[in-house]
């Protein structure tokens, strides 16, 4: 319970069992919603991207003219089709050996790889906890834009440099 007290705008005690699992889940999102929903996972991409623009997270402690890999997704149940999770990453392509960059950038699930094929030996570090209206991330989870999501967004170190920001939103009410 000491964890949940670091939530930002988030009274841990309102939270059901499913929404704590969710923000203080250190495996894969996808083994969590498996094991809450009972049905596999689908991974819905929406767009992945490759920017120098500057326009990346600014956690992510990246130079300018750094290669950022940008993804966004949704994960949805295979039988139903509920979306459960949007979720946006910034890859610092940069930070990664050339072969792992190639493979990364052909990839469909970029992240998948760099946690499986490649077994990195990564730590992640919570950035924040919030709460937000729906808004515009409201019609990929299928929710009203004025319903309230849940949000985390945390970094993810490869030998104590940062490669990646994830920020992930759900239902508040699953």
């Amino acid at each position: 319970m000491a964890f949940l007290a670091q939530l930002d705008a988030i009274d841990g005690r309102r939270l059901n069992l499913l929404e704590r699992l969710l923000l203080v889940n250190d495996g894969t999102l996808t083994d969590a919603l498996e094991m809450a929903f009972l049905e596999p996972i689908a991974l819905d991409k929406l767009a992945i991207e490759l920017t120098d623009s500057g326009d990346w997270p600014e956690a992510l402690e990246a130079a300018p003219g750094c290669t950022i890999m940008e993804r966004r997704i949704v994960l949805r149940g295979e039988q139903t089709r509920r979306p459960f999770v949007y979720a946006e990453s910034w890859i610092v392509l940069d930070r990664l050996p050339a072969g792992m960059r190639e493979k990364l950038v052909g990839s469909g699930n970029p992240i998948g790889r760099l946690w499986t094929e490649y077994k990195l030996e990564t730590r992640k570090e919570i950035l924040r906890f919030w709460r937000q209206p729906a808004g515009a991330i409201g019609h990929s989870l299928g929710v009203a834009a004025h319903e309230t999501l849940l949000a985390r967004s945390y970094r993810v170190f490869r030998n104590d440099v940062p490669i990646m920001i994830i920020t992930e939103y759900f239902r508040a009410t699953l």
